[in-house]
């Protein structure tokens, strides 16, 4: 063997060592940089005297004013242990995180399987966003969609074909209500499926956005056929707030409330239609003047106008609805709180309240409301530019009960959130937001065009009021005081923190075209993820033990080369992994353990080939030659075909399969390179160094 040829065997490995030293250093540096934070935290938490938890979440999620306030809100520290804890905490949030930032960025990725975190599968609701792109729709075509939706809940039902059929079984032709009269079915087809293709490439986009947003490390989001979208959120803690996160649409509307003399006028109505459905004299009856009436109590009402007691009662939903309700409409709780000597006459006036100024109802109400605002005659009662819209969450009433506020609002949005610039979570004070002081709040900033038409709209409705409204519930709803110029607003009513941030991320990243359906949902926790790590790691351990005892068993001195060529390749294999920035799944590990058996099966082949070779009386380096000339192609052509394998089930399998099919081509190339340069190097260095007459093989 020619020392030209060892010499540059000798120069590659030893670059290939250098290059996996370099590559898998930052995962391992990272590994103990984690461990020290969290013993640093811990150390802290307990200075301080704050749940160790709280602290690991604020330092993790770099909210450096929540790590000080809750260091200066200590009430076991003294000033100078203060400015200690300060010092310390300045240095997890700045320095120390710096080094975590630049090793987790090249340190190798894991998996959700083997890290805990989040698997959801999303359906975009195709049905609601044909409802959006229609024009002119009627009663018919709600009908057209409610068996749409009914057909679309089998996931293997073509959307194209679902759609095709209903109208077609209905008779009616799609020109109807989408494109122009003369478009043909096909035509106006193919709009759909373009326009909800973009639909979805839209919701991909805003998903990553708002998943980058959010902070999670190496999220997968991919589309799966023509209606889902799959992300994996590997870390993900807090599975309710990232559901919420995700599932949210974010469709902002800035609506004017109607005049308190039109919204009675529509309540008056619906009153009139229940009544006229029970079948009721009209005449007879009294009429409600205001709701305030029901806050009366029994003692001060107006005699003179048999005004309507507001003490409560509770009575059964048939009362309202009749005994044809049909089961389950109401829930298994059909009991509800009505104004006593109302429900009679007035059925619909007897489920509500109001609270200050505003129509309140009482949450155990809220479902009944919501089936007499469904009914069809009572959706003809209700001027069709006008909606009911409730509060985003319950209000306390002044009776220790709570209540969902039910807001009369125009239908058509005086503004809407595509001219939204910016959205940013603030600390409410007396001059941005009364009342809310210390409390979180987001101020929104629009472009110059949404500024001018919002100073119109403010300047056009002084003393009325504004709802601000995010999909269809209304965060707040303020009295226009004064024209607002500057296209400046705030949303309160976040509960905590953590919520008012979520509400600006969806902001900033922009409403989804449709709403998106949670389907499948998997939660893996970060001990079953550790679980997992364990045991790969166990499982890659142990069969490297059996195959190198048996390596070495078998061909004494020539398996331990075996071995020293396998544990490169091991080394090679993850530090690769590492430099590609690949994330390590479960399947991930399976194709290592897979690879470990096939690498030292190609040097099988070789020690095979060498000792027929000695024993045709050939000698040790001769045997040697011999051995790795001619089982280099049997090699090859073996690894080459299962790498093509590995290539097919990377092209065309999703999620885990994808995952061990990297691992699994990678390893192979790796042990290509290993098996046949790497242990020939050491022959060839061993031989030349010792000549040796015999070889224990």
């Amino acid at each position: 063997m020619k020392k030209s040829n060892i010499a540059l065997r000798l120069g590659l490995t030893v670059l290939f060592i250098v290059l996996s030293v370099y590559y898998l250093y930052p995962t391992f540096h990272y590994s103990d940089l984690k461990k020290q934070q969290t013993s640093e935290i811990s150390n802290l938490a307990r200075t301080i005297s704050v749940p160790q938890s709280d602290l690991i979440r604020a330092v993790v999620e770099g909210r450096d004013n929540d790590v000080m306030d809750m260091i200066d809100n200590s009430a076991a520290l003294d000033d100078a242990s203060k400015k200690v804890a300060e010092d310390k905490a300045h240095v997890l949030l700045g320095e120390f995180a710096d080094k975590l930032d630049k090793n987790h960025a090249k340190a190798l990725k894991l998996g959700l399987d083997l890290q805990g975190g989040m698997r959801l599968v999303l359906e975009v609701d195709l049905v609601q966003l044909m409802r959006q792109l229609a024009k002119n729709p009627d009663a018919r075509f709600d009908t057209l969609l409610v068996e749409l939706s009914r057909r679309l809940k089998d996931p293997n039902m073509d959307f194209d074909q679902a759609v095709l059929e209903v109208f077609e079984g209905a008779g009616v032709q799609m020109t109807r209500y989408f494109q122009e009269t003369q478009a043909s079915d096909r035509q106006v087809l193919a709009y759909l499926d373009k326009e909800a293709d973009d639909a979805i490439s839209r919701s991909l986009e805003i998903m990553r956005n708002r998943v980058d947003q959010f902070g999670v490390a190496e999220p997968s989001i991919v589309r799966q056929g023509k209606r889902r979208i799959v992300l994996e959120l590997p870390g993900v803690q807090d599975p309710e707030r990232a559901r919420s996160l995700i599932g949210q649409t974010a469709l902002l509307e800035f609506k004017l409330l109607v005049e308190s003399a039109t919204a009675q006028t529509v309540l008056e109505n619906i009153d009139k239609t229940l009544r006229r459905a029970k079948g009721l004299n009209q005449d007879s009856l009294a009429t409600v003047d205001s709701l305030a009436m029901l806050n009366k109590a029994a003692t001060e009402a107006d005699s003179t106008k048999q005004a309507p007691i507001a003490k409560d009662k509770i009575v059964d939903a048939n009362k309202i609805f009749g005994e044809e309700t049909e089961k389950g409409t109401l829930g298994e709780d059909t009991s509800l709180v009505v104004a006593e000597g109302m429900v009679s006459e007035h059925p619909f006036y007897a489920l509500l309240r109001n609270i200050g100024d505003e129509i309140a109802v009482v949450k155990q109400n809220r479902r009944a409301v919501e089936v007499i605002l469904a009914k069809p005659e009572i959706r003809k009662a209700i001027p069709s530019d006008l909606e009911f819209l409730w509060s985003n969450e319950l209000i306390d009433g002044p009776d220790g009960k709570q209540y969902w506020n039910l807001f009369l609002v125009k239908s058509a949005p005086e503004l809407t959130g595509k001219y939204l610039t910016s959205a940013d979570v603030q600390i409410g004070s007396g001059g941005n937001s009364p009342g809310r002081e210390g409390q979180p709040v987001v101020s929104l900033a629009m472009s110059r065009q949404g500024g001018q038409i919002f100073s119109r709209i403010t300047g056009a409705n002084v003393g009325r009021k504004l709802a601000i409204v995010l999909d269809k519930h209304v965060y707040m709803a303020p009295v226009i005081k004064v024209k607002i110029p500057d296209g400046r607003a705030i949303i309160e009513g976040s509960k905590d923190m953590d919520e008012a941030k979520d509400l600006s991320i969806v902001l900033r990243a922009g409403s989804l075209p449709a709403p998106v359906e949670i389907i499948e949902e998997q939660t893996v926790g970060p001990s079953l993820g550790s679980d997992s790590i364990q045991k790969g790691s166990l499982s890659g351990i142990l069969s490297f033990i059996l195959i190198a005892g048996f390596m070495i068993w078998y061909y004494k001195f020539a398996g331990l080369i075996a071995d020293l060529a396998l544990v490169l390749n091991m080394v090679f294999m993850i530090a690769v992994l590492a430099g590609f920035q690949a994330t390590l799944t479960l399947p991930g590990i399976a194709g290592i353990i897979l690879t470990i058996g096939m690498a030292v099966d190609a040097n099988v082949l070789i020690y095979e080939r060498i000792r027929e070779e000695l024993r045709t009386g050939k000698t040790v380096r001769a045997a040697i030659d011999a051995g790795y000339h001619r089982a280099t192609i049997t090699i090859l052509d073996a690894q080459i075909t299962t790498i093509i394998s590995g290539i097919v089930l990377y092209q065309f399998g999703t999620g885990s399969i994808k995952g061990f099919a990297l691992t699994l081509i990678i390893g192979i190339v790796v042990s290509l390179y290993t098996s046949i340069i790497s242990s020939r190097l050491i022959f060839d260095m061993y031989t030349q160094k010792f000549a040796p007459k015999k070889l224990s093989i």
